[in-house]
């Protein structure tokens, strides 16, 4: 006597349930992942230059404890939810100032205080210019610009801040 199994039509019914409930359910957690908050930043002037391309694509996942989360423009980048540091690629490169000019890792950064507080530092002598945007008492400039100086560095310098334009604390 041999025996042959053959699939039964409600084996093939509940094996292709369950075959969807798992590709369903994948689906969901994928959707679900990526789902993260938007950041609503503006897109510079100069968004579109290549040189920004060429950045972007090297920025840091996590500056500080601060992971890096989606925006709603070209050439922007976030991190932290809310938002801890906002970057704009693009930007108009700053003329002459009065502001300190700070040299960390070979990237020269302009540095502007408003009047709450928050901090705008815009890299000097590479167009298009990179700006960064932060409140230093929710996460440290230093461990900000260490972080995205190597990115900003993809961009090339054309000239340097004069020793009169550096800072001498900052």
């Amino acid at each position: 006597m041999s025996l042959t199994l053959e699939p039964s039509p409600n084996r093939n019914l509940k094996i292709g349930r369950i075959a969807s409930v798992v590709l369903l359910g994948g689906f969901l957690a994928t959707s679900l992942a990526s789902c993260a908050s938007v950041a609503s930043v503006d897109a510079a002037p100069d968004a579109a230059n290549p040189a920004c391309a060429e950045m972007m694509v090297v920025l840091p996942e996590v500056i500080g404890d601060a992971e890096r989360r989606p925006t709603s423009s070209q050439a922007t980048s976030a991190w932290g939810d809310p938002s801890q540091v906002v970057l704009r690629c693009g930007v108009e490169a700053p003329g002459p100032t009065t502001d300190p000019c700070v040299s960390v890792n070979n990237v020269d950064w302009v540095a502007h205080e408003d009047k709450s507080g928050i901090w705008t530092l815009t890299t000097y002598g590479r167009t298009p210019a990179t700006e960064v945007v932060l409140d230093p008492n929710v996460i440290p400039s230093s461990t900000v610009l260490a972080t995205l100086s190597d990115s900003a560095s993809r961009i090339p310098a054309q000239k340097q801040c004069t020793s009169v334009e550096k800072a001498e604390k900052f």
